[in-house]
């Protein structure tokens, strides 16, 4: 009997699921994949993903690897045919809202998680009502100053702990991260917030854009938010914003083009 490991990139609208991560009494992504690759595969599939997204969030991009087992030898079975038919055998089997993009094969080791060199997030906000933007963009009701809040975003590349931005009580042994683009930009309907970074806490994006609102409403300074970061204080720092405007966008491999 031979192993397989491979990874799978997928997309999904996260409007109906309580996130990624399998729970229990809760729809998620994980339950819907693999149940598919189960049936699909005629066996008990389990994947492992990139990361958590919270119930609501969206991914355009996402991973997740899996192994399969064969009893003949995988490299004679597992070919381009193989792995397209069964893209399209495991779409069939999705629900609308989750979409698998590709299905490759990689080394034995890879994994979904811990090999990602870095991710990006993308936050969406619109200014007025639209029943297009429902569970999709966040409806902000106000005016903000956007270059105060670019201006803000750029201090974030000055830290490495971002404490005052993570869940509590989480199982991470450190909250260091390197981000390395922080931007708003104009969108058709409002404005996109950008992050990338080489890992991201639990709920940190949500609380940094809730915080850097707070800049662009006049509510707190730049040296105040370089002291709420200083600070490593959750409470100190700004609500998280909806989850319906946060986008998972980008997850880089060293291996994956």
């Amino acid at each position: 009997m031979n192993t397989q490991r491979f990874f799978i990139e997928i997309s999904y609208n996260g409007s109906n699921y309580h996130g990624w991560q399998i729970q229990p009494n809760s729809l998620t992504v994980q339950e819907c994949l693999d149940k598919a690759l189960s049936v699909y595969f005629r066996q008990p599939v389990v994947s492992l993903g990139c990361g958590r997204t919270d119930a609501g969030v969206h991914a355009r991009q996402f991973f997740a690897h899996f192994d399969l087992h064969f009893s003949a030898d995988s490299d004679a079975v597992v070919n381009e045919g193989f792995l397209g038919k069964s893209l399209a055998g495991i779409n069939s089997l999705l629900p609308y809202d989750i979409a698998a993009k590709r299905i490759f094969k990689v080394h034995q080791d890879a994994h979904a998680r811990f090999d990602a060199t870095a991710r990006a997030y993308q936050y969406h906000l619109h200014f007025h009502k639209d029943p297009f933007e429902l569970n999709r963009s966040w409806l902000f009701k106000g005016e903000l100053d956007v270059a105060a809040m670019n201006e803000a975003a750029q201090l974030l590349l000055k830290y490495t702990d971002f404490s005052c931005f993570s869940k509590s009580n989480t199982q991470t042994f450190t909250n260091n991260c390197k981000i390395t683009e922080a931007r708003f930009e104009n969108s058709p309907q409002g404005l996109v917030f950008t992050i990338r970074a080489d890992r991201f806490l639990r709920n940190m994006v949500r609380a940094i854009v809730g915080t850097l609102v707070m800049v662009g409403k006049k509510e707190i300074t730049l040296n105040q938010l370089n002291e709420i970061i200083e600070s490593k204080n959750r409470s100190n720092a700004g609500q998280s914003v909806p989850a319906c405007g946060l986008y998972l966008v980008t997850v880089a491999y060293p291996f994956v083009n």
